[in-house]
């Protein structure tokens, strides 16, 4: 399965150009990696390019934060010296941590990093192919994906590969990138071949597909053909926000818009009042990015889990359904995870706007030695209460602890988001 992987050269907490290029592509290297995860990247490689223990540790921060911010894969490479640092790089949250095999020292690091955490944590990258050879063995035994930093005129060292490596290549026209990903031992593009085309991802993929190449896409199951357009050979479509299920807009597809959607990637709709297609976020920039697109039962209309940037609602709202005209009182408690939520936003605004007798801000004042001891008094009161046949008890501290954690979590501003993200990577 082909892969297109951007990448990020971290320096100085910014994106970068290139290994030797510093010119800032962008501020914001955390927004930079969601809009490649947008544009449907297969994975990302962050190079932390920083000098010094203050800028790695910085890079480190961004990093995690990367991690935090993306559901795709990322490949965590730059200033490695020891195992602790490969440790470091995994902590933040990469998938992989990757040894440079230009330098000796790395590459004698490679069989206790990897019996220490696992081979398929471990990447290594090199700019001379002849690596690959000379260190077979070793990395038959302990490596699971190899990365080559590719020079100019790359092109006649491709015959020293002979295992599935993934290339990252500065420049390269959209005909030799499909050249190279039909070759065996070519197993995913990076570098700026990809970051300069990072927009037509979704699109490039579609060509492979049809050119024969087998790259990783999501599954169409339907096709127009099989679903049921009214009169007007239209079917609507419900948005719908992929991570909090919050309704977002309707709005119609004619066949022309439900293919660009399949082949972009990006919610296209057909207007009814302008007789045009209309994708959305091209005038506002508040795109929408497929996540799954769903028929109902008599297949004339659609559910999309999209991820949306800013508002869906072209007045400024994040949805358009905000008029309300009836409500009835339901427990919150029916939602588990907006429970937690509501809790966590009361802490974190008693922090900001402090409260006379609040309990919650009582800890504050105290510091996070007061939090971590109510938090392990909590704990303890957990065990005892499991001790005893009533359930209730267990009940009611562990609803002590959470609290407790929350306040914690506050403190030392973690999310609900990055506690589940956390979770599911695991």
């Amino acid at each position: 399965m082909k892969r297109l992987i951007p990448c990020i050269y971290l320096y100085q907490t910014k994106a970068v150009r290139g290994f030797r290029d510093k010119e800032v592509v962008s501020e914001d290297a955390v927004a930079l990696a969601r809009s490649y995860e947008d544009q449907d990247a297969d994975a990302l490689i962050v190079f932390d390019l920083s000098n010094g223990d203050a800028e790695h540790d910085a890079a480190l921060d961004v990093m995690k934060e990367i991690c935090a911010a993306t559901q795709i894969p990322v490949i965590g490479a730059g200033n490695v010296k020891r195992m602790e640092d490969i440790k470091k790089i995994l902590y933040t949250g990469c998938k992989q941590a990757v040894l440079n095999y230009d330098k000796d020292s790395n590459i004698a690091l490679t069989e206790e990093v990897s019996k220490r955490f696992g081979k398929e944590k471990i990447a290594i990258s090199f700019t001379a192919p002849e690596t690959l050879n000379q260190q077979a063995a070793l990395i038959r035994e302990y490596v699971s994906d190899t990365i080559w930093i590719a020079k100019e005129h790359f092109g006649d060292l491709l015959e020293y590969l002979n295992e599935p490596t993934i290339a990252v290549i500065e420049d390269c026209i959209l005909e030799n990138m499909i050249e190279l990903l039909k070759r065996p031992v070519i197993d995913a593009l990076s570098g700026n071949a990809i970051n300069q085309n990072a927009k037509e991802i979704h699109s490039l993929k579609a060509i492979l597909k049809e050119d024969g190449v087998d790259v990783q896409s999501a599954e169409v199951k339907l096709s127009w053909s099989d679903l049921t357009p009214n009169a007007d050979g239209l079917i609507p479509c419900i948005a719908q926000d992929y991570k909090t299920g919050e309704v977002l807009m309707l709005a119609y597809m004619n066949e022309e818009s439900f293919q660009m959607t399949l082949n972009t990637g990006r919610m296209t709709y057909w207007s009814r009042s302008r007789k045009e297609l209309w994708c959305k976020g091209d005038t506002s920039g508040h795109y929408q990015y497929v996540k799954s697109l769903t028929a109902d039962c008599d297949k004339d209309t659609l559910l999309a889990k999209v991820q949306q940037i800013g508002a869906a609602c072209h007045t400024g709202a994040r949805s358009c359904f905000f008029n309300e005209i009836m409500a009835k009182e339901f427990k919150a408690s029916e939602n588990p995870l907006m429970v937690f939520e509501e809790v966590y936003k009361v802490i974190a605004d008693r922090k900001v706007h402090p409260k006379e007798g609040s309990y919650t801000n009582y800890l504050f004042d105290k510091g996070v030695d007061k939090i971590l001891k109510k938090l392990g008094e909590e704990a303890t009161e957990i065990v005892i209460a499991a001790k005893n046949p009533n359930k209730n008890e267990v009940k009611y501290e562990m609803c002590d602890f959470l609290y407790h954690m929350m306040v914690l979590m506050v403190e030392q501003g973690v999310s609900w988001e990055e506690i589940t993200t956390e979770l599911a990577n695991r």
